[in-house]
């Protein structure tokens, strides 16, 4: 069973937890810190999902049907390096910290738990995954297409791309959020700083901007459009 608790504006956390009860409380607790969270009750369920969606963390417990916990996160780890994973277990023997954190965790919190604990678990994970991406290359990749934050140059299968100010921050807007729908609300927040007026088009004319410059001699198309919803980059 999945249970999309909110699709906002917001970081995305994964909940990997078998027990209804739980997993309705961290994710009203995430919910009301300004998280959205995804809750998901079965492992191979959490596979499917936490592969086909971006998350900026992973909560997962390891006693869950279809496959454990333990499971899950070495399956995640083979595809996965970065994303922050916090393992939720009943056993705090130091021998089972060790297992989930071999497993690929980086953090391990024992039932049952605060949930002040768990958020401040959760913000530092956040917080030391945010310095290390600003620690890594100034480059942005995703597929064929290279963007350089530092000389503002864009390239696809090796052919440089010149775009205007507006359609750069719009593809980095794209690119650090891919598979990831997003609103004309959340793009113009983030790309115009402004709020978002149904009535305005300049929303869709510069994707057809930038569409033109990124995709139109491509056969493989990037930006996608879903009627009504937003636009999604995959």
């Amino acid at each position: 069973m999945i249970q999309l608790t909110t699709f906002a504006d917001m970081l995305k956390i994964g909940i990997a937890e078998d027990d209804f009860k739980i997993a309705s409380l961290l994710s009203e607790a995430l919910t009301e810190n300004g998280y959205s969270a995804v809750t998901v009750n079965d492992g191979l369920d959490a596979l499917g999902v936490f592969r086909e969606s971006a998350f900026n963390l992973l909560i997962i417990d390891i006693m869950l049907p279809g496959i454990n916990g333990l499971q899950l996160c070495k399956e995640i780890r083979k595809k996965d390096s970065s994303t922050p994973i916090l393992m939720l277990t009943a056993m705090g023997t130091v021998d089972d910290k060790v297992t989930g954190l071999e497993a690929g965790a980086d953090d391990y919190l024992v039932k049952p738990f605060h949930l002040k604990e768990l958020l401040a678990r959760v913000s530092a994970l956040l917080r030391r995954q945010n310095i290390e991406e600003k620690q890594q290359s100034y480059e942005l990749v995703y597929e064929d297409l290279v963007l350089n934050t530092y000389s503002k140059e864009v390239w696809r299968s090796g052919k440089l791309i010149n775009l205007s100010a507006k359609e750069f921050v719009l593809l980095e807007l794209f690119m650090r959020n891919p598979n990831r729908l997003l609103s004309r609300q959340f793009i113009a927040e983030q790309a115009w700083e402004i709020n978002f007026e149904t009535g305005t088009n300049v929303i869709d004319v510069y994707i057809n901007f930038l569409r033109k410059k990124i995709d139109k001699d491509f056969d493989r198309k990037l930006i996608h459009t879903k009627i009504n919803m937003g636009y999604i980059f995959k």
